[in-house]
């Protein structure tokens, strides 16, 4: 059977695809600790159900809406991002989708044209490369370390750019490093991309998991004057809402109707109450966000004080969103309880088959000698499977 070019070149999303595993693991009895999931493992809070609960009585709801959104919730979307970032849009401006990720599809459809390049900071998110991929373009991958923060300069920017350069991605909190962005450095990035004319699309979907002394900033905000720029964001992280599928993008006018255009053929309007449960979302009280940010803090503390406990690992204290991002490099090949890995793709093979623990390899993020852990988990697992590979390691 032959298929597409264009579906034969995407890789499967490695995230998922360790969840997967795990969870197939756990269903035939393995005592399986995840920390490949990038979910929090709170429930929805319970008003925002409640509204759906209502949303789905409503026969309003039972019909075909518009396909950028439904209007209420593009107006809510702009109230909360004026009040959560600063940036002031019009309603117009905002596209609901599918869940940040569809955001992301859709951005590049909309903007990247074959043999368009795409500046791509590593770590990335292992959702990106292959998006840009469909629409015709080229990610440029320009690398970070931990000994940089993970965090992309403009003279590495400049030097990666050329004739062909379309659009930057720019990620702050990071997925999948936890690095934030001081403003500062954020407001050069944009500077430096609107002197260049290049398009910039800024993923805030972790805009309020941020911890410590870090402070989120909005690249339209600290570099208004960069107007090549579409945000997404969505409800997802913040509200711990993974499930309902609820993003949205927001960019220029002629942006967001061409984003309405595509979304008209390919999906019609996002589900209704999860629309209208992203309503109360947005609308509503920011306590229980506080509340799963003080434990996401609380275990992010304890996850890098025991990677760090564990010989020959390394790892920055992430900023943001829920990860960490250690340097795994000092357990390749090495004798781990008889058994040995040449990299983090066998390592992580190996942690899941020895000692029942998942995590995401750096190569997936193309970032090898790394590993993605995930803290949205309880307390008591985290400790349970750090401690697996401490013992592992010895």
């Amino acid at each position: 059977m032959k298929l597409s070019r264009r579906v034969e070149n995407i890789t499967e999303s490695a995230t998922l695809a360790i969840t997967a595993k795990a969870n197939a693991l756990r269903a035939a009895g393995s005592a399986v600790i995840g920390f490949g999931a990038g979910e929090p493992d709170f429930p929805t809070p319970p008003h925002i159900v409640e509204a759906a609960q209502a949303a789905a009585a409503d026969p309003r709801n039972h019909r075909y809406t518009p396909a950028g959104g439904l209007p209420d919730l593009r107006q809510a979307v702009a109230d909360k991002t004026k009040r959560d970032s600063g940036y002031e849009i019009d309603p117009a401006q905002v596209v609901v989708t599918n869940g940040g990720k569809h955001a992301v599809y859709a951005t590049m459809q909309v903007l990247v044209d074959d043999g368009d390049e795409v500046l791509l900071p590593s770590p990335y998110w292992v959702t990106y490369p292959e998006v840009i991929k469909l629409a015709g373009g080229t990610p440029v991958v320009v690398p970070t370390t931990d000994a940089s923060g993970y965090r992309v300069t403009v003279d590495q920017l400049e030097a990666a750019a050329t004739e062909r350069t379309k659009l930057l991605v720019f990620v702050s909190p990071s997925n999948p490093t936890g690095a934030v962005y001081p403003p500062e450095e954020v407001a050069a990035i944009g500077r430096w991309a609107a002197d260049r004319g290049i398009w910039v699309m800024t993923d805030e979907i972790y805009e309020h998991l941020v911890y410590g002394d870090a402070v989120h900033a909005s690249m339209p905000v600290v570099a208004p004057e960069l107007e090549r720029c579409v945000v997404v964001n969505g409800v997802a992280k913040t509200y711990a809402m993974t499930g309902w599928r609820v993003g949205w993008m927001i960019g220029p006018s002629e942006v967001a109707k061409a984003a309405i255009r595509l979304q008209s053929h390919a999906t019609s309007n996002v589900a209704n109450v999860s629309q209208r449960a992203a309503l109360a979302a947005v609308t509503g009280s920011l306590a229980d966000v506080d509340r799963m940010r003080a434990a996401f803090d609380r275990r992010r503390r304890t996850m890098v004080e025991m990677l760090q406990s564990i010989p020959g690992v390394t790892c920055p204290e992430p900023e943001g969103a829920f990860y960490a991002f250690p340097n795994l490099a000092g357990l390749l090949d090495r004798d781990l309880q008889g058994r040995s890995a040449a990299t983090t793709l066998e390592l992580a093979d190996l942690l899941l088959d020895e000692v029942a623990v998942a995590v995401v390899p750096g190569e997936a993020f193309g970032a090898p000698g790394y590993a993605r852990l995930s803290f949205a988990l309880g307390d008591d697992d985290l400790v349970e499977g750090l401690s697996r590979i401490r013992d592992l390691a010895g």
